[in-house]
């Protein structure tokens, strides 16, 4: 990719669009885009950040398109009736998926280290890029969360790290299928579970990302992935795990705080024992951490050095993201839109008093009909019985997509398991009823996904308290 080449992202807002055409950008090429939330004037600032680095951008109605040598980079959600996708046919320009072009970009460097799993990804990725960061080497990153550590007032939507040629750490996807793409040197897998496929496409798509790497940091907390571990060959884990005597990297003696967790790092090679404190709460940030002290490992950084990195990791934006307080009920920004991201927020803040008022905002119909009884099941064992959940309905910006399955749905499924459940099916009527509700003491989180809008709703939230 030395020579210098024209892209055209449709869909460049996207939370893996906008990372990947700031990298692109930043190596020298012409980038342009469109993106329908500009369109309809939503997330502003997001698109003015992209203006800044020099990036173009167009109505999504096919004027950004002009030459058959422009490339047009697209998400898996854009339709083939979008006028950009019909104008590029027109001129018979190149098309890629955005996830082509990630992996021509991952697959060229050196040390190519893919996180993968159904939760936790950007956090790890996140993670492996501070302490790799920290200690100079200079990594490449592409991440699908804004990572706060490189959070400066000319970089507010910092989901990306433009470093050198060696290192390229990057978040994969798996929902799409396009994981099989990837050439990892080191694969990093969290964990298997319900999301967007069924659990049999899952393992076999996660199997094979693993078994083309020369080294794997694999989590034997998780039934899926230690199944997976233990057919590898030996020589090629790095194991890792809370209180896993068998581990090769091992978590003991957690303590946990309101607003971080520390614990005792153990490497079984020399017995190398070191103190991991985090400013990210939750158990689950643990089994995040050893991923990536796992990763960091391969790369040769010592333990010490990367457990000196992570003191200072910052965490990424909307997860658990604490967006203020007042009359003494604190409102909390966050990503939980699968149930195990769910389950871990819920487990996290009920490790401390106070009641929580949850809104649930899902990520679409699809999702939904597939999660359907595991977040009915989710939510049953992970509310108290003062809790109280609200829930819109799905966000959608239009498409094809089949809408059998609706939040009452799973509201109706939850009430029955006795827990406190609303369906209020407009964001904004639902957010009144949070604030009619609250009372000193509770805690109200914003959850969903793929809607850059809920963090400004959240703030709404506390505006109105």
């Amino acid at each position: 990719m030395n020579k210098t080449k024209s892209y055209f992202f449709c869909g460049i807002g996207g939370s893996g669009m906008l990372p990947l055409a700031s990298i692109v950008r930043a190596q020298g090429h012409e980038v342009k885009g469109s993106d329908r939330a500009l369109d309809q004037g939503r997330t502003g600032t997001k698109f003015d950040y992209l203006r800044a680095q020099g990036i173009e951008l167009f109505p999504q109605d096919g004027s950004g398109m002009t030459s058959g040598f422009q490339t047009l980079v697209t998400s898996a959600a854009v339709e083939d009736t979008i006028p950009d996708v019909i104008k590029a046919r027109s001129l018979s320009a190149k098309e890629l998926r955005r996830a082509d072009l990630l992996a021509e970009q991952f697959n060229a460097a050196p040390t190519s280290i893919g996180v993968a799993g159904t939760s936790g990804k950007s956090t790890v990725t996140g993670m492996i890029g501070w302490i790799l960061h920290a200690v100079g080497r200079q990594p490449t990153v592409m991440n699908g969360a804004v990572m706060k550590n490189f959070v400066r007032d000319d970089a507010p939507f910092a989901s990306a790290l433009v470093g050198g040629d060696q290192y390229f750490v990057s978040e994969i996807d798996e929902s799409d299928g396009s994981i099989a793409l990837f050439d990892p040197r080191i694969a990093v897998l969290n964990n298997i579970s319900l999301d967007h496929k069924s659990m049999e496409e899952l393992r076999s798509l996660f199997g094979n990302f693993i078994g083309k790497a020369e080294c794997t940091v694999l989590n034997l907390d998780n039934d899926e992935v230690a199944k997976l571990a233990a057919i590898l060959p030996e020589e090629r884990v790095l194991s890792f795990g809370i209180d896993r005597r068998n581990a090769y990297l091992r978590a003991e003696e957690l303590v946990e705080a309101p607003d971080g967790i520390s614990f005792t790092a153990i490497e079984k090679a020399d017995g190398t024992r070191v103190q991991v404190s985090l400013a990210v709460p939750g158990r689950h940030n643990v089994s995040n951490a050893l991923a990536a002290l796992g990763a960091v490992r391969a790369c040769g950084v010592s333990l010490a050095q990367a457990a000196d990195a992570l003191a200072d990791f910052a965490g990424l934006s909307r997860r658990m993201d604490v967006v203020g307080s007042a009359r003494g009920v604190t409102v909390i920004d966050d990503f939980g839109h699968n149930p195990d991201k769910i389950a871990a927020t819920l487990t996290t803040l009920h490790a401390f008093p106070g009641r929580l008022l949850v809104l649930f905002q899902p990520h679409g119909y699809g999702p939904l009909k597939v999660m359907k009884d595991e977040l009915i099941a989710t939510f049953a064992e992970h509310l108290a019985a003062d809790d109280v959940l609200i829930m819109p309905d799905p966000v959608y910006y239009g498409g094809t997509t089949d809408r059998s399955v609706g939040t009452a749905d799973i509201i109706a499924g939850v009430r029955a398991q006795a827990r406190h459940a609303e369906h209020v099916a407009e964001r904004f009527a639902a957010g009144a009823r949070l604030v009619t509700l609250a009372e000193r003491g509770d805690r109200i989180i914003i959850m969903g996904a793929r809607d850059d809008t809920l963090s400004q709703f959240a703030a709404e939230v506390l505006a109105a308290l």
